[in-house]
């Protein structure tokens, strides 16, 4: 029933995109889906440049005590910056929160920049209170959780993991 409701929310998102309702004829959902989805591949009124983006994430960094160019290092790796990006997983926006996480922190809307960010930065704060300030602990949490930092004291074995740590470090301007 969760999935319902979100599938359901999501459609009421998307309606409220079109300022007519002639987007939407009742019995013609595959043209109504194609038109929908053709809609949100493009840029929103309003859609935020790179740098307006990396501007939102150091902002956000700051305000919640965590080092601008450590979170703009998951942004890029995590979405290259796209307030747009959306995983095959489900993760979202410029931080690709998985939605559950995203409800945990109290992030209003997953798909606006700044609620995405502002929730991302602090699951980040989170991870690295949590590792006592060990930034490739906390960035191995960040992509595969705690619990499996936890239960290797590390980085886990897996190949994606070990992968998204060394590219984060990498844009943040060191090695493993």
């Amino acid at each position: 029933m969760e999935s319902i409701s979100r599938v359901t929310q999501r459609i009421a998102a998307i309606q409220q995109r079109f300022t007519s309702p002639a987007h939407f004829t009742k019995g013609d959902f595959a043209a109504t889906f194609a038109s929908v989805r053709t809609q949100s591949l493009k840029p929103a009124e309003g859609a935020k440049t790179s740098s307006e983006i990396a501007n939102m994430v150091h902002a956000a960094a700051r305000r919640h005590g965590v080092d601008p160019q450590l979170a703009l290092a998951i942004a890029q790796a995590e979405s290259g910056l796209s307030p747009l990006a959306v995983s095959d997983a489900g993760a979202v926006g410029v931080m690709q929160l998985m939605p559950e996480t995203a409800n945990q922190l109290g992030v209003r809307n997953i798909y606006d920049p700044w609620d995405n960010i502002d929730g991302g930065v602090r699951y980040l704060k989170s991870m690295l209170n949590m590792f006592n300030g060990d930034v490739i602990k906390a960035v191995a949490a960040y992509n595969a959780g705690p619990a499996a930092v936890a239960r290797y004291d590390g980085i886990p074995p897996y190949a994606e993991t070990k992968g998204y740590v060394a590219r984060v470090m990498s844009f943040y301007g060191q090695s493993i």
